[in-house]
């Protein structure tokens, strides 16, 4: 296959970034089914709120711990076999996660398929600087995550109503099937560019003065922050306490909350490319900045609009999602001002922010939901609105932090190819 693409030069960066990107897209999908299914697995397993924000965060943690390990692996070794790997593990763990009967066991399993995620979005970032000129990349950034984005959406309201059809474990099943007929197109169609079938040579000395660059670099943690704060609904309420939010908090129905959910992928989806394509034309922090302060405006009536429509809901995710989206120009921001041989380990300095605040965020929320909760004439624990409107404070806050921190962020000349 990598013959055929070869006689392909114009087509095959496409081919090979968007088949890595379905990985991305998988990966997605294990992180987001955790909302749809909540209210079944907090059941089957015996789960109160923090505990299942514990169990959602297993993912988050695994992706953290292994982030900087990724970056290492994919700025020395193939990003084919790389992704091949974290796969088989995102795909273990989805199986073990169906076949679990107790609170550890899910954990592990969903730990398992967080070491698979630290690999796939860096596998796309690694394809795409190196298969990609600077001036096209925050467009072919922004449509990966646009293609990951379709992996948050059928999480949602597709998976759940298989979860209803089949239950949440035998839909985890056949989950893990998708996964294989993912794997198989990777095998075929991802390959690296020349220059980089071969593994870099350095010394320890080099190896080490190289990670403190790239640890302490202020353009990897200011980038990384914006990212983190702004991606924070898409990490929370989007992978898992939407659903909660709307059935108990709005009285709407878990297919219809998964569905009203789904928006703030939609919304992503749509705006990915479109803030990659108008930051390709130059002045991306300016961007930036709408998005903060738009999803700031946005999320505030989300949460305090009294008497909100399910219609008007399904539009205020899709505008959440929109205008969040502007996180996807953080991304070149980083690979544009990093040294070529250490653009995997610059972005998964990044990644760890990203990824690390919503583990210990989301939980955070969870417990502060638990303290304000009530118990209903049946003695069942239900939700408030106050709960929610107290737990999700920290989304607005972190808007509002993500446009100070634009100021901190350096940006490059348009760069003409």
């Amino acid at each position: 296959m990598q013959r055929v693409l070869k006689k392909m030069p114009n087509a095959a960066p496409y081919i090979v970034c968007f088949t890595a990107a379905l990985f991305f897209a998988y990966e997605l999908m294990q992180f987001h089914l955790m909302n749809p299914i909540s209210s079944m697995v907090m059941k089957d397993l015996g789960l109160n709120a923090a505990n299942f924000g514990w169990l959602s965060s297993t993912y988050l943690f695994a992706d953290v711990i292994f982030l900087i390990p990724a970056g290492i692996i994919l700025d020395r070794f193939s990003s084919r076999k790389v992704i091949l790997g974290a796969m088989i593990l995102c795909i273990l763990g989805t199986f073990g996660l169906g076949l679990s009967t107790n609170f550890s066991a899910a954990c592990l399993a969903h730990f398992i398929s967080g070491i698979g995620n630290a690999f796939c979005f860096l596998s796309c970032i690694m394809l795409i600087s190196r298969w990609f000129p600077p001036s096209k990349q925050a467009l072919i950034i922004g449509l990966v995550i646009t293609t990951g984005m379709f992996g948050g959406f059928i999480a949602q309201s597709p998976f759940a109503k298989l979860a209803e059809m089949l239950s949440w474990r035998n839909a985890l099943m056949v989950d893990g099937l998708i996964g294989i007929g993912i794997l198989a197109l990777v095998f075929l169609f991802v390959y690296d560019t020349e220059e980089k079938q071969t593994t870099s040579q350095e010394t320890f000395p080099e190896f080490m003065g190289n990670l403190r660059a790239c640890l302490f670099n202020r353009q990897n943690i200011s980038c990384g922050l914006y990212v983190s704060f702004m991606n924070m609904p898409l990490m929370i309420i989007g992978a898992v306490y939407g659903s909660l939010f709307l059935t108990q908090a709005h009285d709407i129905s878990p297919t219809t909350s998964a569905f009203v959910i789904s928006m703030i992928c939609i919304g992503t989806i749509i705006g990915s490319p479109i803030f990659g394509y108008l930051g390709d034309q130059g002045n991306k922090k300016r961007l930036m900045v709408y998005g903060s302060a738009l999803s700031t405006l946005t999320f505030v009536i989300i949460m305090y609009m009294p008497s909100l429509s399910v219609g008007t809901l399904i539009g205020l995710f899709a505008l959440l999602g929109l205008f969040t989206s502007s996180q996807t120009l953080g991304y070149p921001l980083i690979t544009q001002h990093a040294k070529t041989h250490l653009t995997g380990t610059s972005t998964s300095v990044a990644a760890v922010i990203i990824m690390g605040l919503p583990s210990l965020l989301g939980p955070l929320a969870g417990s502060i939901m638990d303290h304000l909760s009530r118990i209903n004439a049946a003695g069942e624990i239900y939700f408030p609105l106050e709960s929610f409107q107290t737990a999700f404070l920290i989304f607005p806050i972190g808007f509002l932090i993500a446009l100070t921190l634009i100021g901190t962020i350096q940006e490059k000349q348009k760069i003409l190819v």
